[in-house]
């Protein structure tokens, strides 16, 4: 058949390319670039689809399926967007599929889903039927349609496609696939007197009279008078739970004409109902940055705000998102942790209430949706993780990306492997929109492009007010040995811990490690506790009583005694953060200890409460992982702890010592934020550690330099880019033998060095085996799209080897 119309289109799945359909002529005029289409696509499946293409060239070689249906009438999706996707899919090594994956709410991704009929052709004679098949017949007698998973609950079985197919042959039954859309608007019920009762008054004394028999009701009724005169819309569910009524008595008088329930499409997103403030004047200091800003947007697209800690760096961004508002324009304040948006979500919200809109991945799926819709609708400022980028935006002008080190805002599985805040720097140049860049401890990467002018830089280097930096110290555990024997706690961190709980004020402890200790080990043969599944030692959780790996998520009860010679019993090395708390709860028995990492803070609110229970002074003593390092605000600690440094000195990775500054400045900023000077104490056996020396002077600029000249020196990043390989498969021969055939081939075709393949330190995962290659690349233009060529027609051709051509390929452009 041929059309007047076609379109190329997106689909959810990793594809090479777009796909070309036929729109037929009843669509024709109300098809446009950014709706969503159904169509169909490989055997019984239908998809929704992205149009980002329209013209009238008949594709060549093969058969061109029709568009079923148009899911929108307007846009999801604009061009600026789809610039941006195609981006992110070039650079990141993705197809455009998996980065409308990554985009689109998940409920706007529909998908089909097949029903079983009853056959119109089939009679009812059952008889020759199997006792399965009759009751699945049976009950598609009685329902118009059953799912598959249906019929496995009704079968009380897993495996029921021998059965389905039997039936299938035998024209008992049919398929029906339709696309089911998964959005639902949230309906929500209210009650009103029916329109004679609210314009009679006559006629409603009249019917409280007439209640005197039917008390329940009467006080439903009474219940509802008393409700209007604080707010004319009622919701059904509050009515009856302040009248302790039940639907029976609503229903009796709306049948009675009295009463009347409508529905209302309410928002599933949090409100804000207080009063609106100004922004907080600025101080000189922040009023001079703000003037240094505004003068270099005219020549810099990017300006990095380097302010230390406790500098006042978001009433800045509050000063900017105020002028953008008033502009009409949109803005994106992205995050590196949800555990941040609660304190600066009701700090903005004050100063710009309900045009504050939040996105992360804490939101369920019908939120994210109200959001998506929220932002394309023109909402001015979207709060977000790094998943923000994704957000339809129309009038994007700022965006502001804070705490712009953290290494949070690299997605790492599944693709695209993005890193959020350079793909919210190509956002912005997109849109033609500006970016703020604030942190306390730039990368490396950052400092490179002030350096060679890429971006501009304004400096805030003293904290709001009488606030000071805090005191700063190490404690050198080869001289001050743990106290009580106990491995975690020098004499001089006690003490410290006593005298900021005796003057009322809050200690923080930063330990890199969750769960109670690290491994559980034989000190006769040496045997640990590894996962089955990974090669990795499992983490012993005290309170759960389970060793679980924190890799595939296995556990399994702590062993008595050593599986290998019988020794018991077992040796736990390292701690985590779940002993910290312990120990703690024995030294300082009448203290309030809470604890913040992975274990405590699932849920929805689990940041937000940990957070409010610190701020509120409900927690005395707050230990956690990496999350309490990240920019939050407390007014009344005095005492920031890290209980050991060396974990983080001495990690295997080029950028241990950047990573290690910049957790033990971000984690001392905690302390001392008001009128009384903190203290930071460091626990390590290292004290002569050059990046603990530059802690000490507080000298960032000198950890800065030495460490670019290192970098610069070794041929690491900021001065070339890193793409990592890795490669997947159950069979280690197999892995083996893919990753030198690759190793090969790119050797002789990327301009660059090739480095591997190697075994990682972790080699095996959920089963599978991991082989890494590691390029070492020019940043000259054309060097990086070379080498992705080359890898991905050596992926291609994989794919056509008998034996090889299940092992996959994972792309990690700009290694974090």
């Amino acid at each position: 058949m041929a059309y007047s119309r076609y379109v190329d289109v997106v689909l959810p799945l990793a594809l090479p390319g777009l796909l070309t359909y036929g729109v037929p002529d009843s669509l024709v005029s109300a098809i446009q670039f950014g709706v969503r289409v159904e169509v169909p696509f490989r055997k019984n499946k239908r998809y929704s689809a992205l149009v980002v293409g329209i013209h009238d060239r008949k594709p060549d070689g093969y058969k061109v399926k029709p568009v079923i249906g148009l899911l929108d009438r307007a846009p999801v999706l604009y061009p600026e967007h789809f610039r941006f996707w195609q981006w992110l899919s070039s650079y990141y090594f993705a197809s455009l599929g998996e980065v409308m994956n990554a985009a689109l709410p998940a409920h706007m991704k529909l998908d089909s889903e097949t029903t079983l009929h009853l056959s119109p052709i089939f009679s009812d004679d059952f008889d020759h039927l199997s006792d399965e098949a009759f009751q699945l017949a049976e009950a598609l007698r009685r329902q118009e349609h059953l799912t598959l998973e249906d019929v496995r609950k009704l079968l009380n079985k897993e495996r029921v496609m021998p059965l389905v197919h039997k039936m299938l042959d035998e024209k008992i039954i049919y398929l029906h696939t339709e696309l089911k859309e998964r959005y639902r608007p949230k309906q929500v019920s209210y009650v009103r007197l029916t329109g004679r009762y609210r314009q009679n008054q006559d006629a409603l004394n009249e019917v409280f009279d007439s209640l005197h028999a039917a008390p329940k009701q009467l006080a439903l009724l009474l219940a509802l008078m008393q409700e209007v005169h604080h707010d004319p819309e009622v919701r059904k569910a509050d009515l009856l739970r302040r009248a302790a009524a039940t639907s029976a008595s609503l229903n009796a008088l709306v049948k009675k004409g009295i009463l009347e329930v409508y529905h209302k499409h309410e928002s599933r997103l949090d409100t804000y109902t207080g009063d609106r403030v100004k922004v907080d004047p600025l101080t000189p200091a922040q009023q001079k940055a703000v003037q240094q800003i505004e003068r270099l947007w005219p020549e810099k697209d990017v300006v990095l705000l380097h302010g230390v800690t406790g500098s006042g760096k978001t009433h800045i961004y509050a000063d900017q998102i105020r002028k953008v508002i008033a502009q009409g324009g949109q803005v994106l304040y992205l995050l590196p942790e949800i555990a941040l948006t609660g304190q600066i979500v009701s700090r903005l919200r004050k100063f710009f209430g309900e045009d504050v809109t939040v996105y992360h991945s804490r939101l369920n799926n019908n939120e994210r949706v109200e959001v998506w819709k929220e932002v394309l609708a023109g909402k001015p400022v979207v709060l977000a993780a790094r998943s923000g980028v994704f957000l339809p935006f129309r009038r994007l002008q700022l965006v502001i990306v804070d705490e712009a080190h953290d290494r949070s805002f690299k997605q790492f599985d599944p693709a695209p492997r993005y890193n959020g805040r350079d793909a919210a720097l190509v956002l912005a140049r997109i849109f033609g929109a500006k970016a703020l860049l604030g942190t306390a401890t730039p990368s490396m990467e950052s400092l490179h492009n002030v350096e060679t002018g890429k971006y501009g830089v304004v400096r805030l280097e003293e904290r709001v007010g009488d606030s000071q930096l805090p005191d700063i110290e190490v404690v050198d555990l080869r001289k001050n040995r743990p106290a009580g024997g106990r491995a975690l706690f020098s004499k001089i961190l006690l003490d410290a811990i006593e005298e900021t709980l005796t003057a009322g004020r809050q200690v923080i402890l930063f330990q890199n490690r969750r769960g109670y200790a690290p491994s559980l080990n034989c000190t006769v043969c040496g045997w640990v506790s590894e996962c089955s599944h990974c090669d990795v030692a499992m983490t012993f959780h005290k309170k759960a009583r389970v060793m679980r790996c924190h890799y595939c998520g296995f556990a399994e009860e702590p062993r008595p005694a050593c599986p290998a010679c019988g020794n018991m019993p077992l040796k736990m090395l390292g701690f985590g953060t779940e002993q910290v708390e312990e120990e703690l709860k024995v030294f300082f028995p009448e203290a309030k200890v809470g604890r913040m990492d992975y274990d405590t803070t699932g849920g929805k609110q689990g940041f937000s409460r940990i957070v409010h229970a610190f701020d509120a002074g409900e927690i005395q003593i707050l230990v956690g992982t990496q999350m309490v390092t990240k920019g939050l605000d407390f007014d009344h600690v005095g005492l920031v702890g890290i209980m050991s440094a060396d974990q983080l000195l001495a990690f295997p990775d080029f950028r241990s010592a950047e990573r290690a500054f910049q957790q033990i400045i971000q984690v001392s900023g905690r302390a001392g934020r008001k009128k009384s000077r903190g203290k930071v104490l460091i626990q390590t056996y290292r004290p002569d550690h050059p990046v603990l020396k530059d802690v000490l002077r507080g000298d960032y600029d000198a950890f800065a330099r030495r460490e670019l000249a290192e970098r610069k020196a070794f041929h690491y990043p900021p001065f070339t880019r890193l793409v990592q390989l890795t490669l997947v498969h159950r069979n280690a021969t197999t892995v083996d033998t893919v990753a030198k055939l690759m190793h090969h081939r790119l050797v002789r075709q990327v301009s660059g060095e090739v480095l591997g393949p190697v075994v990682p330190a972790v080699a095996r995962i959920r089963n599978r085996y991991h082989r890494t290659i590691l390029l070492k690349l020019s940043r000259r233009k054309g060097i990086l799209t070379q080498a992705l060529d080359a890898i991905a027609a050596f992926v291609t051709s994989l794919k056509t080897q008998k034996g090889l051509s299940s092992v996959r390929v994972k792309v990690d452009v700009d290694v974090w």
